[in-house]
């Protein structure tokens, strides 16, 4: 594709690095995006690795043409989704998030613990502290300024 457009006009790097990318989607192997990214002009700027606002009509007017033409054609050839495939795609879809929930409690009820611990060390060292400080010699020393420093 690269060779018959840079015979008609020369081609900027920018509209082969956005013609990749849009390549890259139509071959459902992105690099950037993940797959089963549906295909928009946006997500192409994107697995392009650039702002979509990058990607305008009055910049690359054929590219973007090619993107929409491409979408009409993918639309009306889209397979249809049936309901088992719905209901498999959402129980595996609730598993994950089930899992994920749980990966998230073990790692609060491991932080909790460890939050514990930390408490019951400061309480550990707070009261050896203060039977330290309890064992310490009063001090007789007098100070010149007649206050008393402790």
């Amino acid at each position: 594709m690269q060779s018959k457009i840079s015979k008609t006009r020369k081609v900027s790097k920018a509209e082969l690095k956005f013609r990749e990318a849009f390549e890259r989607l139509k071959a459902g192997k992105p690099n950037i995006m993940p797959k089963g990214t549906p295909m928009s002009q946006n997500n192409v700027a994107r697995e392009a690795g650039v702002d979509p606002s990058a990607l305008r009509r009055a910049r690359f007017p054929e590219l973007v043409s090619d993107i929409q033409a491409w979408i009409e054609v993918q639309k009306d050839e889209a397979p249809q989704v049936t309901k088992r495939q719905m209901m498999l795609s959402r129980r595996s879809r609730n598993r994950e998030l089930r899992e994920k929930i749980q990966s998230l409690k073990e790692q609060r009820d491991k932080a909790l613990g460890l939050l514990l611990d930390a408490q019951t060390r400061l309480v550990e060292l707070t009261l050896e502290n203060q039977r330290l400080r309890a064992q310490q010699p009063l001090s007789d020393v007098h100070y010149i300024s007649g206050s008393k420093k402790t």
